[in-house]
């Protein structure tokens, strides 16, 4: 049966290229992951600035005493936003070393994946 197939070492080494392509694709898809990861965390991030800005821009228009009961929960969502953007965009970056690195381990290993794989 093996004759058939003559691309297909005895040492099974078809199956083992095989292998190791399939976990680069399976590490390149969790690093597309992680990218969108912090791009989600980049438009969180930057929601804040928005309302901000629109706040800043309005102040003529409204007393900041009378709507201090509106402003201080807007203030505390604000800081929220702001702080799981920041996770989110930080988690993302260490997650895409990690990929990177392990990708960089298998070229090393591999010098046919280094080829395919820039």
């Amino acid at each position: 049966m093996s004759d058939s197939l003559p691309s297909q070492n005895p040492g099974g080494a078809a199956e083992l290229d095989s292998f190791i392509l399939n976990e680069v694709q399976l590490l390149l898809a969790e690093k597309r992951t992680a990218m969108s990861v912090m791009r989600t965390g980049i438009a969180i991030f930057a929601l804040p600035l928005s309302v901000l800005s629109v706040l800043i821009a309005t102040s003529r228009f409204y007393d900041v005493l009378n709507v201090m009961h509106l402003l201080v929960p807007l203030g505390v969502l604000n800081l929220a936003l702001i702080v799981l953007g920041a996770y989110l965009i930080l988690h993302a970056l260490r997650r895409i070393r990690h990929y990177d690195r392990l990708i960089a381990e298998f070229k090393r290993k591999h010098s046919k994946l280094a080829e395919l794989v820039d």
